[in-house]
């Protein structure tokens, strides 16, 4: 007869992730929501959002992935698969930076983890094939898996193609390209697909269905209820029996 004894839950706090496409106010949105919270969880902004020149490893490759991309929004530089890898080490490299937080049991938000990078990715690789893309960005999350363990909860925020695209011109002060609308279409389409996948670890906000306060109140919600009952965070490569990367408790083996 074999006897599962039950971990305790870690100490560490929750890692979450919000993600969505351009323009679906997914920053705004999540400001609002963390505004309102008593115990501020730590902010880890999206690529876009980072200022030019902040120190360090992961900078450093996201300006190469920048120069590469020459201005394209979507950091497009003809090598996806190339890509994928540099921005799956610097959410790594992300990770890595807020490891200290999360074992004082801090909640941290990465503005965009590594779904993103799935979706868009998965795209590049399969241009025109939906399923294809959709089988490829469970494959890439896959494999960003055993670079990094995954977030604890991924927040989708999603809306209208269209509307997302106005708002993402009005924001950037440009006129998207025919088949940069086109791209952001299809990502949208992606991501509310791939949330389906891993229906644990993705909650959606519909813009379509809600309005900003709920959309805000929604948020809010599930990041003040994404802390406690969480399991260790392991090195993905060092197997089960590797200690937490937070609290150092190793994994104790199920006894027979």
């Amino acid at each position: 007869m074999t006897t599962t004894h039950r971990q305790p839950a870690c100490t560490r706090g929750p890692l979450i992730s919000a993600e969505g496409l351009n323009g679906v106010g997914k920053t705004y949105l999540t400001n609002r929501a963390v505004e309102a919270l008593t115990h501020k969880p730590v902010m880890l902004d999206e690529f876009s959002q980072r200022a030019q020149g902040r120190p360090g490893l992961g900078e450093a490759l996201l300006q190469a992935l920048r120069t590469a991309a020459g201005g394209d929004p979507f950091l497009r530089g003809g090598t996806p698969m190339a890509e994928a890898l540099l921005l799956m080490a610097i959410k790594r490299h992300d990770l890595d930076t807020v490891l200290g937080d999360l074992a004082q049991g801090q909640s941290v938000v990465e503005g965009r983890s590594v779904d993103t990078t799935a979706v868009c990715q998965a795209l590049l690789l399969n241009p025109g094939d939906h399923q294809a893309a959709l089988r490829c960005a469970v494959d890439l999350l896959d494999l960003a898996a055993s670079y990094r363990p995954l977030p604890d909860l991924t927040i989708l925020v999603t809306d209208d193609a269209a509307k997302a695209l106005e708002r993402a011109q009005q924001r950037d002060r440009r006129v998207f390209t025919a088949e940069e609308a086109d791209f952001m279409r299809a990502a949208c389409a992606l991501f509310e697909d791939l949330a389906t996948t891993d229906p644990d670890r993705y909650r959606v906000v519909d813009r379509r269905t809600v309005d900003e306060y709920e959309a805000a109140d929604l948020i809010r919600t599930w990041i003040r209820d994404a802390a406690g009952d969480l399991p260790c965070l392991l090195e993905p490569w060092q197997g089960p029996g590797a200690a937490c990367m937070c609290c150092g408790r190793a994994m104790a083996p199920a006894a027979a």
